[in-house]
Parts: C-alpha cells; structure tokens; sequence
C-alpha cells in the first residue's frame, strides 16, 4: 500500500494552499475532500441553469498578495476586481460611497462636511492600528511561556512593531480593544446611517452585538486585506469564490500533489503516540508520515480523533472552543438589474456593495433576537451583484446577487432547523430586501437559502462559523485554537492544523495554510519555502 508523506484532510482554500507548498518542497501529498466538489466556503456551484453562485464566502479582502504571486496563482485563471462603491440603506433611507478618496470626499461632503473631513481620519487611523495585525499574519505566533530564542525573537519582534505607534497611539490602541465599534465611531461621526454602515465591519460573522465590548477590534479584520496594492479594498474572483480554490488546485496538481474528491475522513491513526494515516468513512486506509488538519478545531478533536490519543485538556477546550453561529447566506438568480429605490442609476455603483438594514437600532435589535434563538424581522444583510462585470456568472441580461445575513442563529428556540423553518427565513430577508426593491420578488428566478444547519452539514463548519471559530480577543495569536499549540503542531505527533480555527483565522486568505507548511517544512529541515511576512508598510 502506498504511504504518502503528508495528508491534507479538507480541499478548502487553506487545505490547498497548504498542498501546494507541501508539494513545491517536494513531498508526496494527497489532499481528501469529503464533497464531490473542492473549496470548502470558498466555491462556485452552479444550482440552476446558466447562474453560477459564490454560495457560502463572497468576497476576497484578505488574500495574501505575495502567495497570490508565489503561487503563480494569475496562471490558473485567477483575477481579482475591487469593488468601486458601496450603497448602504436603513430608516428609509439610502446613502452611497466610493472606495477612490477624493470622490468619495466630494460624495460625503455635500451631505456632511463634518463626516467627510473625518472620514480621512478614522481610515487613517484604522490603518494604522491594522498594520500591527497585518505584520503577524503570515507570521507563526510565538509562545510567550516559552524560551526558546525563536519565540524570544518573536515577541521582541512583535513588540517592537507595537511600540512604533507612539505614547499617544500605544494609549489609544489599548483602548481601541476594549470598545464597542459605536464607541469607536462615535469618535469620529455624527450621522448614525453612516456610522451603521461602518459597524457592520464589527458584527460580520461573529456572535457580537455593535455595542459589545471588543466589536471594535473585529473592524480591524475587514481592513487588513488588499486588492492590487490597494490596502483595505474588497474585491470579488472573476468567476466566484471557487476561483480562487480552482487555481490553488491547480498549482498544488502541478507540483504534484493529489486531491481525491468523495473521501471523507472518519478517524485518523494513531500508533505510538505519532499519526500515521486516516481511515475514510468506506473504511479504506490512507498512510502518511504526516497528517495536516484543514477541520475547525472542535471537529477536528471531536470527530475524528479519538478521545483516548488526546490530553484531556485538549479534548475539553476543542469541545468548548467558541464558535456561536450567527450568519446565513441567501444566493438569488434574478432576471433583471434590481432598481433600489433612492439610488442613483450609477455604473460605478453597480460594482458596488449593497448593505440593508443599516441603522444601529435594528442591527442592535437583531442580535437581542439571535440570543433568544430568534431571527428578527428587520435583518442585517450585505449584498454583492457581481454580474453586471463578471459574464461568467449569469446569463446575458440576467443576475446574480449573493447576500450575507447577520444574525441567523445556529440553535433555535423552538427547536431544530427544518426545511419550512429555513424557507421562512429566506422569505424574511427577500421581504427586508423588497422594502428598498418594491419589484425585487417579481425578478427571482431561484433562490437558494442557506442557515448556519446547511452551512455546517454541507461545508463542515461549526454552527455555521464563517471564521472556524469567533474572532474574540480570547481566540487569537498566540490562544488560537489554544494556548501551547498556536504554531500549528498538535498534542499528536506529526499531526498539524492549517485550518482558519489557527493564527491568523477566518477570510480567504490563505495564511493559515502557508503558515502551517512553513512550520511542516521547518520540521522536516526545509527552509525559505513559504514567504514569511509580505507587509512592507513601514
């Protein structure tokens, strides 16, 4: 039987940037993916005829531009388009912006002169905080307990970057993680529409409330990425979010590694303490020298590891690692370009992303629901129609928009998630869509509807967590997924995690796969494989 020497478990985006590293230093890969499709969240499927759907991650801000250009990944057909505008609607009404600075100060000005001279100023100075972040994402945290000249050289690294910022700036940071985003932009604005619009940024994917404490920080996430140079822009693959999983596939098959669809992992072996292999759920053993993780944590040590080869510790805090699913995701084939109402005919802003239900009153209000179990009437929902750019996705004349909903509870009050339940849910957001579309029912062509159950069953991510796991201050750097195994080694020997539930966390990015194989390679005596730290904003 042959032995591999490594298994990735999980064809996502991290599980194939993970491969196609492990393969470019040579070693024999095989990557197994329980669908019949590769991507994970990051896919394009094509659910009715003619309309190709990004069905669970949409957009890219976070992809890591030097693996982009290590991996060669623009010969695989990969382009990115950064959005151009974004149009944000609540109270009834309905405002709009652009991503170039000096159109956008001329749009905002001639509504609030106050808020546009601002505007500079809080992107300025997000930025700033986020740079810190940035410099450790294709960084592996290092271990405070330790003292190892590696984690030393680390932290001193860290914490020179850190000291940087200045007394004034050092001040402000530290406070900066311990606010609510209203608080935050409460320091900056004054018109509530706007600054709900900017919150959102705080809220997406995470089972927070814009005035959580911390919900702050997480705006930092959404800024951290960059689109052609373009730090902090949002973009959208050319033929959905599965081109950006189709060519890491690509780059990992012609490196040599193998990926095998339908196979999905029951249980991995362990003899002697070390993994040795995975046995698939038809009962066929793969071996390998090496078996890498692409599975959230609680999956990962819940699921298919045995609970005997683990410490107790890590058993325990893989079953109590944070997740609260909190989003849902509506796809909608539609037949014609939806006219919003109050908004201008503008082809700037067809490239644009649309949020509903932008006030801090309802958004606030929906989060109260989603503790209960509940989803609220009036729903926070971000929206992207990339069809009037990217033909690949809709028929001539024809569209396609993705919609992300905040907040869509994984556990119900009233019970488990059923099919009527997840069609009630779907007909909630096209009625909060409808109040800024009055035609926008008559122009559905399909629609597919997706709450945290479908997410979970179908993709293989916990209650539906879009990061595998929460981005709280108690779940990153150096504790995620927990304290002594932040550097991608797991309590097993031989065994890594290179999933989005390990440093840097969620967004399609890739990090967390390149990050693993750094360490997998370091291990293995190979070095100068994987770029290290690609933000050179000094």
């Amino acid at each position: 039987m042959k032995k591999y020497d490594a298994i990735v478990i999980g064809a996502g985006h991290n599980g194939l940037t993970n491969a196609a590293y492990l393969a470019k230093a040579g070693l024999d890969v095989v990557v197994l993916e329980k669908n019949e499709y590769i991507g994970g969240a990051a896919v394009s499927r094509s659910l009715t005829e003619g309309f190709t759907y990004s069905n669970c991650s949409y957009v890219c801000s976070m992809m890591r531009q030097s693996l982009h250009r290590d991996l060669n990944l623009t010969k695989y057909g990969l382009r990115i388009v950064p959005y151009v505008g974004q149009m944000y609607f609540g109270n009834g009404k309905c405002k709009w912006g652009y991503w170039n600075p000096d159109v956008e100060y001329n749009n905002a000005r001639s509504r609030n002169p106050h808020d546009a001279d601002a505007m500079a100023r809080f992107f300025t100075d997000l930025n700033r905080y986020a740079q810190v972040i940035r410099k450790t994402l294709l960084r592996t945290p290092p271990n405070p307990a330790s003292m190892k000249p590696r984690d030393i050289m680390e932290i001193l690294y860290l914490a020179k970057e850190f000291w940087k910022l200045g007394e004034k700036e050092i001040y402000e940071y530290i406070r900066f993680f311990t606010m609510s985003a209203v608080e935050f932009l409460d320091d900056y604005f004054d018109d509530d529409l706007l600054k709900a619009s900017l919150a959102s940024a705080g809220i997406i994917g995470t089972a927070v409330g814009v005035h959580s404490p911390g919900s702050a920080y997480i705006l930092l996430h959404h800024v951290m990425g960059d689109v052609d140079g373009n730090v902090g822009a949002w973009g959208l693959a050319r033929g959905g979010m599965g081109a950006i999983s189709n060519a890491l596939a690509g780059a990992a098959t012609d490196f040599g590694a193998e990926i095998r669809t339908n196979a999905p992992v029951a249980e991995m072996i362990v003899k002697g303490g070390k993994a040795a292999g995975v046995i698939l759920e038809n009962g066929d053993e793969v071996h390998a020298k090496i078996v890498v993780s692409n599975l959230d944590a609680k999956r990962t040590f819940t699921k298919i590891v045995n609970k005997e080869d683990l410490p107790e510790d890590i058993y325990n805090r893989a079953k109590n690692f944070k997740f609260r699913g909190s989003s849902g995701k509506v796809n909608i084939a539609l037949s014609g370009l939806p006219k919003f109402t109050g908004a201008p005919d503008n082809k700037f802003l067809n490239r644009a992303g649309v949020m509903f239900g932008c006030s801090l009153k309802s958004m606030e209000k929906a989060f109260d629901a989603w503790k209960r179990g509940k989803w609220a009437d009036e729903l926070y929902i971000e929206a992207v129609i990339p069809s009037p750019w990217d033909p690949t996705v809709a028929p001539p004349g024809q569209h396609w928009m993705s919609t992300f909903i905040q907040y869509c509870p994984a556990n119900l009050a009233d019970g488990p998630w059923t099919p009527e339940k997840r069609d009630a849910f779907g007909e909630t957001v096209i009625s909060n869509i409808e109040r800024y579309c009055p035609n926008f029912r008559d122009l559905i062509v399909h629609k597919e509807v997706r709450t945290p159950h479908e997410i979970e069953n179908e993709v293989g991510l916990t209650e539906g967590n879009i990061f595998q796991g929460e981005l709280t201050i108690d779940q990153l750097l150096f504790n995620r997924p927990f304290p002594g195994y932040a550097q991608y080694r797991m309590p097993i020997k031989n065994m890594y995690m290179c999933g989005s539930s390990t440093h840097p966390g969620g967004g399609v990015s890739s990090a967390c796969g390149a990050n693993a194989a750094r360490e997998i390679l370091k291990d293995l005596g190979k070095t100068n494989v994987v770029p290290e730290d690609d933000c050179n904003d000094d």
